[in-house]
């Protein structure tokens, strides 16, 4: 793995270090102002909240696609934005009614229209399925529609984050970088990444907060908030106790750390 990008609630963190951060397009619309980011920043559209609450995405792609330009100009740094892609779980099929195959068809449709409407943005395609041949007849399709994914800087790879912990999904991610993709891993648990960092060129995660909920004194001595959920200082120990885990198992090349 090259890039580890933490996961942050408040778009603010993006002023207060240089670490990579990964920022839900979410958190951001609707500012009158947006900060400045002093890092790398991967920028995740929200997808499984738009497809799993919503039954589908509440933006046009033309709208999507001018709300990343804005925070591609105003916060800058951005490496790669995410499309709109459409979840497999069955928790996100049974939103919208639609079959596997037809959210399938539409993450290729939204790489292909926002690529249309804005080909300089750093567009990150999704790879969705469930069983782990979803996920290569989804590859397959991309070739049909003219999209050589071997060819993008980077590929992200869905509904895998509710069972990253399994050897089917360790081995699902394996598969799929031994076809030539670069990878990256959407919302990974420790566990998920040490199974899956060999196959990863980058992942993101917010594990850190979910942990830090269950602290009923603050890990960082600060008497300003109960638990250390939203702690920024918590946050950056969890990412240094990450990549230094992943280097003792060989799966990190990026030692240098920027705090």
């Amino acid at each position: 793995m090259d890039t580890f990008y933490l996961g942050i609630h408040h778009p603010s963190w993006l002023v207060r270090t240089d670490v990579p951060l990964c920022v839900s397009l979410r958190h951001l619309q609707g500012r009158k102002t947006l900060p400045r980011a002093l890092g790398p920043v991967f920028l995740d559209g929200g997808g499984f909240t738009e497809v799993s609450q919503f039954g589908g995405w509440t933006k046009t792609a033309p709208d999507y696609a001018a709300a990343v330009r804005r925070i591609c100009v105003e916060v800058g740094n951005v490496r790669h934005a995410a499309i709109q892609d459409w979840m497999c779980e069955p928790v996100a099929l049974t939103s919208t009614g639609l079959s596997l195959e037809e959210h399938q068809r539409r993450t290729i449709a939204s790489y292909g229209e926002l690529l249309a409407l804005a080909p300089d943005l750093p567009w990150l395609p999704v790879l969705q399925g469930w069983a782990p041949a979803d996920y290569l007849r989804h590859l397959e399709a991309y070739d049909r529609a003219g999209f050589d994914l071997r060819r993008a800087p980077l590929v992200g790879v869905g509904s895998v984050c509710r069972r990253q912990h399994t050897d089917e999904a360790a081995a699902l991610l394996h598969a799929l970088a031994r076809r030539r993709l670069r990878l990256h891993g959407f919302g990974l648990k420790v566990q998920g990444l040490v199974k899956a960092a060999g196959a990863l060129r980058s992942a993101d995660s917010m594990a850190w907060s979910f942990a830090a909920r269950r602290l009923q004194y603050p890990w960082c001595g600060s008497a300003a908030h109960k638990n250390c959920a939203n702690c920024p200082v918590w946050a950056l120990h969890w990412r240094a106790q990450v990549i230094s885990l992943l280097s003792r198992r060989g799966g990190w090349q990026q030692l240098a750390l920027a705090f």
